[in-house]
């Protein structure tokens, strides 16, 4: 049975950082591209992508230079580095495959306010 599972979310000051931690089991994931996604309105927004071996990576202009991804495929986890964060990070948070194959978790909300 295929399960994502976000956490590492909460609320954090403008200018704060937080790590998020997607446990992935039930699939292949040290052979799988991996992404975070978001949503803070009726779209879900792709923030980063990661590719299996995790040697390479890309983002949305919004994050890049802000967030990093990266995985730890021993331990079937995908994380997500946010840094210098802005209240329009402000979002539940997600991770799935670039092509959103999988069952969606629950996410893990992040909140950027002072």
């Amino acid at each position: 049975q295929v399960q994502l599972v976000e956490s590492g979310g909460g609320l954090v000051q403008p200018g704060g950082f937080l790590r998020l931690s997607c446990a992935a089991s039930g699939f292949a994931f040290g052979m799988s591209s991996m992404s975070w996604f978001r949503q803070a309105g009726p779209d879900r927004e792709l923030v980063a992508t990661i590719v299996s071996d995790g040697f390479n990576s890309e983002y949305a202009d919004s994050v890049k230079g802000r967030f990093t991804i990266s995985r730890d495929n021993d331990k079937n986890i995908l994380y997500l580095q946010m840094n210098s964060l802005k209240p329009e990070d402000t979002a539940v948070y997600y991770c799935n495959t670039p092509w959103n194959t999988l069952d969606w978790g629950q996410g893990t909300a992040v909140t950027v306010s002072s």
